[in-house]
């Protein structure tokens, strides 16, 4: 029995399925580390796959609620979090037109998430996706149901769509920074996990936001095996329109053919299964004189914790002085 156990320990996950998705629905679930331009990314590509003809729903699952401010022009979506508790105290139902908007072929809404300090994030999400499945959730027609959520997957909340195979693929933003690809890292790392356990979730490939041209990120795509979908510009013109909630993922404007780009290799894409890099891996993508990279550690000494000239106690024990 103990020899059985270990071989089937020590078989290696099957690859995952890289044939077009089976479901008609494709559920992908982005994730990045907060402030690294995933709602800017996921308004944009949202509202250019309707104007392709896709029939697109949008879900906000980070804590701040701010998925859907671009689309709706910086105006705050009632989360679903928030429009149920109302509902229970009044001893109704929340409807699908408390809680859903749509804007030119793009339907959207936010889970929300508890007042600061008041709740755990991660459990909001999961309080969040029953309501929806209460909903109808699993009845819903799309073409596309994205979802937005925190890169932080070591909580269980936001690492429920690998943990629980609800979506059929993952996509990282990150740009060339340390911080954020380490994020993305992360999120490699717990698909890895979850497919040892038996998951099917794979990631689709890295959107790299803020691209200032210095190759860190195309280099840990490279170094995890997962392609870039696409690489948005450090533009002023992109700064500015997204700062006053302007949607530039246009057919027909400056910025369309890179969204439409975008989501035609979000549509194709197959999720594969990555390579995540250990920490030391993870700095090597960068120049160590900017990093610290090359620091070496140096180990402390118990005399380093004490007060110079302490006296050395040969133990714990409390010896009182006789008078």
């Amino acid at each position: 029995m103990h020899e059985a156990l270990r071989r089937e320990a020590a078989l290696e996950p099957p690859l995952p399925a890289t044939a077009p998705a089976t479901k008609q629905t494709q559920i992908i679930a982005i994730y990045g580390k907060g402030g690294i331009g995933k709602s800017f990314t996921l308004a944009n590509l949202s509202y250019m796959l309707a104007q392709l003809g896709k029939k697109v729903l949008l879900i906000g699952c980070d804590p701040k609620s701010d998925t859907t401010s671009l689309l709706f022009g910086g105006r705050a979506c009632p989360t679903i979090i928030q429009t149920a508790s109302a509902a229970k105290a009044a001893g109704s139902d929340v409807k699908i037109s408390d809680v859903c908007f749509k804007r030119d072929g793009v339907f959207a809404m936010e889970l929300g998430g508890p007042e600061v300090g008041r709740g755990c994030g991660g459990r909001g999400i999961i309080h969040g996706f029953e309501t929806l499945e209460k909903l109808g959730f699993h009845d819903w027609d799309f073409d596309f149901v994205l979802l937005d959520f925190l890169g932080d997957v070591v909580c269980g909340g936001f690492g429920l769509p690998i943990a629980r195979d609800m979506c059929q693929k993952v996509v990282v933003v990150g740009s060339n920074d340390l911080q954020s690809l380490y994020v993305a890292n992360n999120v490699c790392s717990a698909v890895q996990y979850f497919r040892k356990l038996g998951g099917n979730v794979g990631v689709a490939g890295l959107v790299i936001n803020k691209d200032d041209g210095t190759g860190e990120a195309q280099a840990f795509a490279e170094k995890v095996g997962i392609p870039v979908l696409a690489s948005i510009p450090q533009d002023e013109d992109i700064r500015r329109k997204s700062a006053n909630y302007h949607i530039i993922g246009l057919p027909g404007g400056v910025w369309g053919p890179l969204f439409e780009a975008l989501a035609i290799n979000l549509t194709e894409a197959p999720p594969v299964l990555p390579k995540p890099l250990d920490q030391e891996g993870l700095l090597g993508l960068f120049d160590a004189s900017q990093t610290g990279a090359d620091y070496q550690l140096t180990p402390a000494t118990p005399e380093d914790m004490c007060a110079a000239g302490a006296t050395a106690k040969p133990s714990l024990e409390v010896i009182y002085d006789t008078v």
